[in-house]
């Protein structure tokens, strides 16, 4: 029973906050306030009278944990105490708040509101609500004050050369990460709330002149299609608002670097901000982003574009190994050298399982191992995931459980998986559809699922963008910078598409060189 009556205060409470116009009585508001904040032991209510001139009673309402004591306590309390109200300011109270708020509190984040639906918003985002008796109405100050964490380098996108800074939790420490490197009128922020509970700030940022309209028209419809209670990191609206939600390929990017979002920004993409979380959604989202990396652009272009020619071959020979190593030992011996297939069939020869079950015993494996190394704390994580690769393997070859060669395969599969690891889901998963393909027909199984993953990847979109934009592009502008990286004074004009709108990032070196 008492359970079911909290529910119903709640319920009311609930009906309070968007029907009921403010009160001219403080006592009644603060009442009010209680109400609809019932059994939150985190509320404080602070009643304050002025010690000169004629009193007037007024008071505060903010969550505790949220709020600034000192801004409160230097910014309001005291000014407010210390005022000397006339009788003719006591017989007007909205000129007296009107006096307050722009004589006396000392706090520049500030503003009026009689709307109660607003004021119960504001409180719960942390900041403070300053009433005034006889007044139907109130100030929102911006007194917000709690606990952040430092601005540091991402562990996920660790780079030896660039920007140290990542994003944090707060946002407007995220918006003012990417300001200091844009001050440029052309940014634009724009704030909504997603979540019908959690009531989730969040931000969309983008450059005026570069971002493609249609793009930001269909990301705004998008957005107010999203019919959830709560947001707590940018992966729920990814999902939410994605293309192809069956794929297994990610249609929307994520960074934890203010570089990489600002980069991708002057290049016509948009980013997506929220409250609570480092990692900042960019949009729109083609494959070749997924080998490329931040420290590409701060090194030699030939270094560079090794290391992105690096990242495609580990890519292909993550999922291409162990369907290639079924296929040549189980259907066409006659395509490996006698010598090799002889030592492959010396090592085989105790082992009591087929070749496929061999690859799904020791992939799995392998990915447990991963999974347990980047769940564990961080200083015995890399331990555990090669001392146990190391020892199991070597213990299962004793055993006679799997072949030397197989475990071989593994370690070379599981090895330039970690090269791409954006890519490190979808891997996995046509990894294990190519497998299976190609132990039910052959190298034929192996060759029509890549013709099958080729075409699905052809056949994705990203807010209106083909997914494989740059690859195999006629247009030598569009591969400056997919697999290769060319040099800076060679990449004068932004993506096809993504940049339309100004697709001239700067003067060519030729036209530069003839003015």
């Amino acid at each position: 029973m008492k359970n079911k009556e909290t529910v119903r205060n709640n319920e009311s409470a609930g009906n309070l906050s968007a029907n009921q116009p403010l009160s001219l009585s403080l006592d009644e508001t603060v009442a009010q306030f209680k109400r609809i904040f019932n059994n939150d032991g985190t509320l404080r209510v602070r009643i304050i009278e002025n010690n000169q001139g004629v009193p007037v009673r007024s008071g505060l309402i903010y969550v505790d944990g949220m709020v600034d004591r000192n801004l409160i306590q230097n910014g309001i309390v005291k000014p407010v105490m210390a005022y000397e109200c006339t009788e003719e300011e006591n017989v007007d109270p909205a000129g007296l708040m009107e006096t307050l708020r722009m004589e006396v509190i000392s706090i520049a984040d500030i503003m009026a509101s009689v709307e109660l639906d607003e004021l119960v918003g504001a409180v719960v985002s942390g900041k403070t609500v300053f009433l005034l008796d006889g007044y139907a109405g109130a100030l929102i100050i911006g007194a917000q004050g709690w606990e952040i964490r430092a601005i540091e380098e991402p562990t996920t996108e660790k780079a030896v050369r660039g920007p140290r800074e990542g994003f944090t939790e707060s946002l407007l420490v995220n918006l003012t990460l990417i300001r200091r490197k844009v001050r440029n009128s052309d940014l634009k922020f724009v704030f909504t709330e997603i979540g019908t509970r959690s009531k989730t700030q969040t931000c969309i940022c983008y450059m005026e002149s570069l971002a493609s309209p249609d793009i930001l028209k269909e990301l705004y419809d998008r957005l107010a299609r999203v019919e959830i209670d709560h947001i707590l990191d940018t992966g729920y609206l990814a999902e939410l608002i994605r293309d192809e939600p069956y794929s297994p390929f990610e249609m929307i990017g994520s960074t934890e670097r203010p570089d990489s979002l600002v980069s991708k920004m002057m290049e016509g993409r948009i980013g997506l901000l929220i409250e609570g979380t480092p990692f900042v959604l960019t949009l729109p989202y083609v494959f070749v982003e997924n080998f490329q990396a931040s420290e590409d652009y701060y090194i030699n272009y030939y270094f560079a574009s090794f290391n992105r020619l690096l990242r495609v071959l580990g890519a292909f020979m993550s999922i291409s190994i162990p369907a290639g190593y079924v296929a040549l030992v189980t259907y066409s011996q006659e395509m490996v050298p006698t010598l090799l297939l002889l030592s492959i069939a010396t090592a085989r020869q105790s082992v009591p399982f087929p070749t496929i079950v061999e690859a799904l015993i020791m992939l799995t494996i392998f990915e447990v191992l991963r999974e347990a190394g980047a769940r564990i704390p961080t200083s015995i994580g890399q331990a555990v995931s090669i001392v146990g690769a190391l020892v199991l393997g070597q213990a299962a070859v004793d055993a006679r459980i799997v072949s030397a060669p197989m475990v071989i395969v593994v370690g070379l599969t599981g090895i330039t998986t970690l090269l791409n690891p954006r890519l490190t889901g979808p891997l996995i998963i046509v990894r294990l559809a190519l497998l299976f393909i190609t132990f039910f027909l052959g190298i034929y199984g192996y060759f029509f699922g890549l013709l099958g993953l080729v075409i699905h990847l052809m056949s994705l979109r990203s807010f209106g963008v083909s997914y494989m934009l740059g690859v195999g592009s006629i247009r030598p502008q569009d591969i400056k910078d997919t697999a290769i990286r060319a040099p800076w004074w060679d990449m004068y004009l932004r993506p096809a598409i993504i940049g339309a709108r100004n697709m001239r990032r700067k003067p060519s070196k030729k036209t530069a060189k003839r003015s």
